[in-house]
C-alpha cells in the first residue's frame, strides 16, 4: 500500500469503494461491553455508524489510512463489503442494509494493514441473517488456503476469526466478523511482510470495535479503545 489517499478526505464514495478494495485485499485472506445476546441491540443511523469505527485514537501505534465514514446504500451503489456467493444471498444480506462504513489503518515497521467494516440493519433478525450469509464468503479458507481459526472468546452473539500463513498479499492474513445486535462487524489484516498480526491482537481488535458498537447501540457515544502504546 502507498502512502497517499485517504488521509484528510471523508464520506466520499470513492474514498469508501477504495477502503473496502483495501479491506478485501488485506483479508483475502451481555451489557454495554461485550455485545453480548442480552444487550440492548437499537438500528444505528448512518452517523453512529460513522462513530462505531475506530478511529486514530482508538488504535494507538497505527496511522490512520482511512478516516471513518458512512454511507446510506442504494441499488446503483450497494455496500462493496457486502460480498456473496449468489443472488438471492445478496437479497438476504444487502439488500436490508441501512448504513455501511469502513476505516483502515496501516503499521509502516511491517507493512501491515488493518481494515474494519459495518453493516447495519434495521433489527436483530435482518442482521443475523446476513451474518449468516456474509460468514459463508469471508468465514474459513477465503482469508487463504488451510486457515485455521482464531479464538474471539465471547465477543459479541457471533463470531469468527480466521488466519491463513499466506494471504493475497503475501504474507499471513486474517479476517474476523461479528454480529452485535443489529450490526455486522468486519476486520481484517494483511501484509507483505513475514509477521503476522498475533491471536491476541486480533482478539483485543475484535473486542475493541464490538465494544464500540454496543456502545451506539446504547445510545452512548462509542469510546472503547486499545490500550497506549
Amino acid at each position: 500500500m502507498g502512502d497517499t489517499g485517504f488521509v484528510g478526505t471523508r464520506g466520499g464514495r470513492g474514498v469508501l469503494a477504495a477502503g473496502a478494495a483495501v479491506l478485501l485485499l488485506a483479508g483475502c485472506g451481555s451489557g454495554s461491553g461485550s455485545g453480548g445476546d442480552d444487550a440492548k441491540a437499537a438500528a444505528l443511523g448512518k452517523g453512529q455508524v460513522a462513530s462505531v469505527l475506530p478511529d486514530a485514537k482508538a488504535a494507538p501505534g497505527w496511522r490512520l489510512y482511512m478516516k471513518p465514514a458512512a454511507l446510506k446504500p442504494t441499488a446503483e451503489y450497494p455496500p462493496p463489503v457486502c460480498v456473496s456467493r449468489t443472488k438471492e444471498q445478496r437479497e438476504t444480506a444487502c439488500r436490508p442494509a441501512t448504513s455501511w462504513g469502513s476505516s483502515a489503518f496501516v503499521r509502516k515497521a511491517d507493512r501491515t494493514t488493518l481494515n474494519f467494516w459495518v453493516l447495519a440493519y434495521e433489527d436483530e433478525k435482518a442482521a443475523d441473517a446476513a451474518y449468516d450469509v456474509l460468514i459463508k464468503w469471508y468465514g474459513g479458507d477465503r482469508v487463504g488456503q488451510n486457515a485455521r481459526k482464531v479464538d474471539l472468546g465471547g465477543t459479541g452473539a457471533e463470531r469468527e476469526a480466521d488466519r491463513a500463513a499466506v494471504g493475497t498479499m503475501g504474507g499471513p492474513g486474517t479476517i474476523a466478523q461479528i454480529r452485535v445486535g443489529t450490526t455486522v462487524l468486519g476486520i481484517s489484516t494483511g501484509t507483505d511482510g513475514t509477521s503476522a498480526v498475533p491471536d491476541q491482537e486480533v482478539k483485543a481488535f475484535a473486542t475493541m470495535f464490538a465494544e464500540r458498537a454496543q456502545q451506539a447501540q446504547n445510545g452512548e457515544k462509542p469510546s472503547a479503545a486499545l490500550p497506549g502504546q
